[in-house]
């Protein structure tokens, strides 16, 4: 890929929507990010193999008003694009089910973004009460996943 390539892949992450795109030619690969304004290029010999876990994004209140049960429920929002997963494989138990206690650091769910397994873990400790989204269902960023009522 050449750099004239490069720079109109930067401009398309730039004026649009995608905050990361990763392209990848026989042993080459490019994959270009966007925080905030500013598009980053990074360019490596192998495909990325692994991630590290990420964490879901400080939780939210669910409701202003003054009722003390949905004052303190909490919504956990998704980080980023992708498909959901409830357990680690087909054949295997859901992380979390609705009226379970997590602690905080549990993995609650999978989201599988560019052939990558990212971990969601609580941030606080809480009882799941409401699972939002299905199993395998895509996911866009921000969109609500569990609510979770802090203990």
């Amino acid at each position: 890929m050449n750099i004239t390539e490069i720079r109109k892949l930067i401009k398309l992450v730039q004026s649009s929507d995608v905050t990361e795109i990763e392209i990848t030619e026989g042993e080459s690969s490019i994959r270009i990010s966007r925080q905030g304004s500013v598009a980053a290029a990074s360019t490596f010999a192998a495909p990325q193999v692994a991630a590290a876990p990420v964490a879901a994004p400080a939780p939210d209140t669910t409701s202003a008003s003054g009722d003390n049960n949905t004052a303190r429920e909490h919504v956990v929002n998704s980080p980023m694009v992708g498909t959901f997963y409830r357990s680690p494989g087909p054949d295997s138990d859901a992380f979390v089910s609705e009226g379970d206690h997590v602690k905080k650091g549990q993995t609650l769910c999978i989201i599988e973004a560019m052939k990558l397994m990212n971990e969601i873990e609580a941030e606080y400790a809480g009882v799941v009460t409401e699972i939002l989204v299905d199993n395998a269902t895509p996911l866009e960023y921000g969109q609500p996943i569990f609510v979770i009522t802090p203990a």
